[in-house]
């Protein structure tokens, strides 16, 4: 429920700030008071278009704040939940409006869009007045205060899964009808190419292989016959090893006969074979090494073109050539095997769709019943509202299927016996309106209700017998969900568990709104006010404490 209402240089109010409890509070004054601004107000801050001229003159912006107190379980606590703010119970919906006309909109002191607060307000306050922009009664809520009365919400939550489901299964089957036809149209293509690549296999990495290989291979056989030179001389026929080996073998003969003179020679000359020889291995491993099949190279050239020469005919490089090959078949796959799939999606929707026609018929059937019920109830509550000669009901019509159903529901009125009847809110003038809105309220009770509901002057130009009658309306309706009522009917006011006084004053030559919250004392006296005009007399005073103790 609305706990604080706090305003700031808004239109005539400089600085307000009002507290507001559970039941029926009353909001009275003269007219012109400011009565009017106070609802502007709230409404800014509930997320209505905001404008420049709501800013106090002379002040370069203003500022409204509404507190909510939220039990466990309130639908703006999963708006909450759904846009990361927390709220621990206490909901502050705070509005800046700027004199250049824009506006800042905070949840719990966190920038929101101002969206986000039209939702959080809408499921937090509903005014009612003579306006029908202040009216939440659009043909498109009908539908859902009907289901509120029946009691139709989990079933509607759930039939609206359902038509999501149908929906989607039909999107399924009918993507999967799109597939096959360009398949089929391609399919003679598809099944080249898959069995092409089926042929070629290409592997993922194949390509830096192959080339790593070919560029080895190549090399081998550019240095293969300097390396078969190389080896030939060092240990080939005319290799110089067994030459230098007699020699040595000489040398070391005539050693003993030379003293030391032969040994530098005979050192340097086993260095020199020890060389040729470790030459000679190394040419050989040199050798082996560089072998090569001619036939390998020409075949790893051949795979290695063949996979390029796929690539740029399918326009995509080497490696992506095995992913290519997956995803081709899997089109001819389902080229090939589609009508049997198509078959059972198609199967899947229409079950889907069976399953939401049932819930549907069955809703509606529930909804029909209702309102017959949900229309004698409000007829109930006509006549002492002065509308005794009016007639509301519950029309339907066919709407296409939807998370909602297959109804569309309208209400109703007719005024006078023998006019036709008509939607309500063309044929309903602005006091009928309010009182019929009132009459629905009371019949619904506190279902399909936002916590707190505000009525604007519903009781104008009614007499003092419907002016009780919208009393006790509105204080049977306070005991379950809070009321707030503007009103100039010392009847209502009467009935209220709060009174609040909007006057208007004088400060420093400048006109501002005051809000004053009425003691019993004070509250007989503006209820004898309400009843004698600006000369309040004894009489009045008296008639005051009778309406005040005929309402407790």
């Amino acid at each position: 429920m609305l706990v604080r209402l706090s305003i700031r240089d808004i239109v005539l109010i400089e600085k307000l700030d009002i507290d507001f409890g559970r039941g029926l509070t009353v909001l009275t004054g003269e007219t012109g008071a400011g009565k009017s601004i106070l609802l502007d107000a709230l409404s800014l801050a509930l997320g209505a278009r905001g404008a420049g001229r709501l800013v106090r003159h002379g002040a370069v912006q203003g500022q409204v704040s509404a507190v909510f107190d939220l039990p466990s379980g309130h639908p703006a606590l999963s708006i909450l939940r759904d846009n990361a703010i927390q709220a621990d119970g206490e909901l502050i919906l705070r509005r800046v409006q700027m004199a250049d006309g824009k506006t800042r909109a905070f949840v719990n002191d966190q920038p929101v869009a101002s969206g986000l607060l039209a939702s959080l307000g809408a499921a937090l306050v509903e005014i009612h007045g003579q306006h029908a922009d202040r009216a939440l009664v659009a043909p498109a809520a009908h539908r859902v205060l009907l289901d509120a009365f029946a009691g139709l919400q989990e079933e509607v939550a759930g039939l609206a899964a359902d038509f999501r489901a149908w929906r989607t299964a039909e999107a399924e089957a009918d993507a999967l009808r799109q597939r096959i036809a360009e398949g089929e149209a391609e399919a003679e293509y598809l099944r080249a190419a898959v069995d092409e690549l089926r042929a070629l296999s290409p592997q993922p990495g194949e390509e830096q292989a192959l080339a790593d290989r070919r560029q080895a291979m190549m090399r081998a056989e550019k240095i293969a016959s300097d390396v078969n030179e190389a080896y030939e001389t060092v240990a080939g026929s005319a290799s110089p090893i067994p030459t230098l080996g007699s020699l040595v073998r000489r040398l070391e003969r005539k050693r003993d006969q030379a003293g030391d003179l032969l040994d530098p020679a005979i050192a340097a000359l086993d260095r020199a074979l020890a060389g040729l020889q470790d030459a000679s291995a190394a040419l050989e491993a040199a050798m082996r090494a560089a072998e090569y099949d001619p036939k390998e190279l020409e075949r790893a050239e051949e795979r290695l073109f063949a996979l390029r020469a796929a690539a740029r005919k399918h326009n995509v490089p080497v490696d992506a050539l095995a992913e290519l090959a997956s995803r081709l078949a899997a089109e001819l796959g389902t080229v090939e095997t589609g009508e049997h799939r198509l078959a059972a999606a198609v199967a899947e929707a229409e079950a889907a769709r069976a399953r939401y026609e049932v819930k549907a018929q069955a809703i509606s059937t529930a909804r029909r019943n209702a309102a017959g019920r949900l229309a004698k109830a409000v007829a109930a509550e006509l006549p002492a509202l002065k509308l005794e000669r009016a007639a509301f009901t519950v029309e339907f019509g066919e709407a296409e299927p939807g998370e909602s159903g297959i109804d569309r529901v309208e209400f109703w009125v007719r005024t006078n016996p023998g006019a036709p009847p008509g939607p309500l809110m063309k044929i309903a003038s602005g006091g009928e309106l309010s009182r019929f809105l009132l009459a629905l309220k009371v019949a619904l009770a506190d279902k399909g209700s936002a916590p707190t509901l505000i009525f604007d002057e519903i009781d104008t130009a009614v007499g003092g017998a419907v002016s009780d009658a919208i009393g006790q309306r509105l204080a049977r309706l306070a005991r379950r969900v809070q009321v707030l009522t503007v009103t100039h009917a010392p009847q209502v006011a009467a009935r209220a568990d709060a009174h609040v006084l909007v006057r208007k004053a004088t400060r420093a030559r400048r006109a501002v709104t005051e809000v004053e919250p009425l003691d019993s004392g004070r509250r007989r006296e503006e209820i004898a006010r309400m009843l004698a005009g600006s000369v309040v007399t004894d009489e009045a005073r008296a008639a005051a404490e009778r309406l005040i103790l005929g309402a407790a």
